[in-house]
């Protein structure tokens, strides 16, 4: 099968293929994990049951009927892709977006190509030390994805699928209540849906990270923790509360002057994460917290919020 073939059989641009094509190169695929050990594998990756038994249902058994040519191809290549980038902290697009109603093997591809990616990730925090408590905390999120996008009727993925190599290569690292990005100069903060942000936990999470990242990473100077996010608005000052735990959490903040960024629509960000929706009509939106109150409030004024970034003294 040529490039062209493949796509054309995927139903994605050639030129997505191609460059998956040229990312992976000739970087060696890697193995799945066998079948008999893959439950107790989801299991322990945080997986639901109903998702898990999703990603069984699609397994890729060689004589599978699920799998053709091409998307034998395209995992291959993918998780070539992730592994030719190992040690790497940028954002990372491990293949073109697949039509999700074809059944469980083009749903779950990219969850195969993670699963294939654990042991290399975890050889990579050997290399570095890593317990093996972090490991598994950070590449749980897997987990708490799936369940996020099954939440969102099949709507969060395409987002998901991308950010889940960072953990594939060992670029962020789950600290207690913060995940912890490596970069240049700061450490990138993400918050994952994980219980409420006190700022007791999230001390906790960033004296882990002043401790780890030099005993770790060694090699690797940081001085400030960084992080972009509707969280850190400053609109959100006019509806919440000086105690609450987002405004406590914005304030630990020096904001950048506000760029509009490329890429991201701040409206729909904060829809994705505090209604884990982009489809339920605004009216129809719940409003049980002074959060999800405030968010629909300012919308239905015909107002928008805003993504900014920040950072504070490591």
């Amino acid at each position: 099968m040529d490039l062209d073939d493949i796509a054309a059989r995927l139903g994605v641009p050639v030129e997505d293929v191609e460059r998956v094509q040229r990312l992976a190169g000739d970087w060696p695929s890697a193995p799945l994990p066998a079948r008999a050990d893959a439950p107790a594998m989801l299991e322990r990756l945080g997986v639901r049951p109903d998702d898990a038994a999703e990603v069984m249902e699609g397994w890729p058994d060689p004589d599978s009927p699920l799998w053709t040519a091409e998307l034998r191809w395209l995992l291959d290549r993918s998780i070539a892709l992730v592994r030719a980038d190992l040690g790497g902290h940028g954002w990372l697009v491990p293949g073109p977006e697949l039509p999700r109603d074809r059944g469980p093997a083009w749903r779950h591809l990219y969850v195969y190509a993670y699963l294939a990616l654990v042991d290399v990730a975890m050889g990579y925090h050997r290399d570095h030390g890593v317990p093996d408590s972090v490991s598994w905390a950070t590449l749980a999120d897997l987990g708490r994805n799936l369940a996020i996008d099954r939440r969102m009727r099949r709507e969060g993925w395409p987002v998901m699928q991308s950010w889940l190599t960072l953990h594939s290569r060992g670029g962020l690292y789950e600290l207690g209540r913060l995940q912890h990005q490596r970069g240049d100069t700061a450490i990138g903060l993400h918050i994952p849906d994980s219980g409420p942000l006190t700022a007791e936990a999230v001390d906790a999470s960033l004296d882990g990270a002043r401790a780890f990242f030099p005993h770790h990473f060694p090699d690797e100077h940081y001085t400030a923790f960084s992080c972009g996010s509707w969280l850190l608005d400053p609109q959100l000052l006019e509806y919440l509360p000086e105690d609450s735990n987002i405004v406590r959490f914005q304030r630990r903040f020096e904001l950048e002057p506000y760029e509009e960024p490329e890429g991201i629509d701040a409206d729909v960000e904060v829809l994705r994460f505090v209604f884990r929706s982009l489809t339920t009509p605004l009216a129809e939106l719940p409003g049980r917290t002074v959060l999800q109150r405030a968010v629909t409030e300012h919308l239905k004024a015909g107002r928008h919020w805003q993504w900014r970034s920040g950072r504070f003294p490591m």
